[in-house]
């Protein structure tokens, strides 16, 4: 049984893999701060719960490990802007740590989950492959490139590195995000009969499944060293590549009910449509769901109440609302706790 320490266990991507690699019969070390809950990880007999900052990872959590997937990542764009510092810190620096702490360890393979908004804006509709100047605009996007070329000169003939740049993410998860486009736009339609829809809607944007990028990892777990090392992998599919508004337009044509766009804000200057021909060619992967099923997943799980939206499902909201609520719990805290504080005497209380 190989053994895979998986960052950033317990968020939107982990919340899928982790299972999916216990089910292969691989036993994992899940870290994670678990901002969202420990309890979206069902209890298993090879599963290793962690809770621990990925910045304070040490060479002891390595030991016994055959491969690392580097998911761990202050997520998307909003919170990477409210976040400058800390994004860099744990996008950039702590996953360049955790690969080099890896190498140092014995580890024989890593995994970095980047992502394509490095393509940021692209002048021309032409699909841009893995060889194609990357234009990051976010911190979100900077912080992924910076990771990316930090980590892959690790790579040697004992230490295999590679970077799988995903489209944006779509699909159920049990630490759900409507923050992600498809996401978003099926919940809109499902409780106002509405999807919004950034304008002006022309902008280029991949789409791919959360199970789709789990079995890639998975993939690339028992791929041959020599095909994927010091690799760069685009993670999507050509029928993926959508301007926003035929997706907003194919998503309402697959829901059971008359749906309409709700435009706002203002133009999003992202655009990029991206070739995925490598990762077919070397590996013989493909995409397995397309976005019509993706929203037709979530729109019955909204049916069934098997999801919903609360402050959890919104990155950026929850972050700061646990911001919030440490600095309300620091002013009401007494002598180290609420209502069970140290009593410094034994006396009794009278009133």
């Amino acid at each position: 049984m190989k053994q895979v320490l998986v960052t950033g266990a317990g968020g939107y991507v982990g919340c899928v893999l982790v299972p999916k690699l216990l089910d292969k019969g691989y036993s994992v070390k899940a870290v994670d701060r678990f901002f969202f809950g420990i309890e979206k990880l069902a209890p298993h007999e090879n599963l290793e719960i962690i809770k621990e900052d990925t910045r304070r990872l040490s060479q002891e959590h390595f030991q016994g490990v055959d491969a690392v997937i580097d998911l761990v990542a202050i997520s998307n764009d909003p919170s990477g802007e409210l976040f400058q510092d800390i994004t860099y810190d744990i996008n950039h620096h702590s996953r360049v740590r955790t690969a080099r702490l890896a190498k140092e360890t014995g580890v024989q393979r890593y995994i970095l989950p980047s992502s394509c908004s490095i393509y940021g804006f692209q002048e021309s509709d032409e699909r841009v492959t893995e060889e194609n100047r990357t234009n990051p605009l976010t911190t979100y996007a900077k912080a992924n490139e910076r990771a990316e070329q930090d980590i892959l000169p690790l790579a040697d003939e004992v230490f295999t590195a590679v970077v799988i740049r995903q489209a944006t993410l779509y699909g159920k998860s049990n630490r759900m995000r409507f923050d992600l486009a498809v996401n978003g736009m099926v919940y809109g339609a499902w409780k106002n009969k509405e999807i919004p829809l950034m304008r002006d809607g022309s902008q280029w944007r991949p789409m791919l499944h959360v199970q789709d990028t789990a079995d890639l990892m998975c993939l690339l777990l028992e791929a041959e060293s020599r095909k994927i090392n010091g690799e760069i992998f685009n993670a999507g599919s050509e029928a993926g590549n959508y301007q926003l508004e035929r997706l907003a337009s194919e998503i309402a044509a697959t829901l059971p009910e008359a749906i309409a766009i709700q435009w706002y804000g203002h133009p999003d200057h992202r655009s990029y449509r991206v070739s995925f021909e490598k990762v077919k060619k070397v590996l013989g992967w493909e995409a397995k769901w397309t976005a019509a099923d993706g929203a037709l997943e979530i729109y019955q799980a909204l049916q069934a109440n098997e999801l919903e939206k609360g402050p959890d499902t919104i990155t950026l909201d929850w972050y700061k609302e646990l911001m919030k609520w440490h600095d309300r719990l620091k002013e009401i805290e007494w002598n180290g706790g609420l209502f069970d504080i140290e009593k410094e005497q034994e006396s009794p209380l009278h009133i």
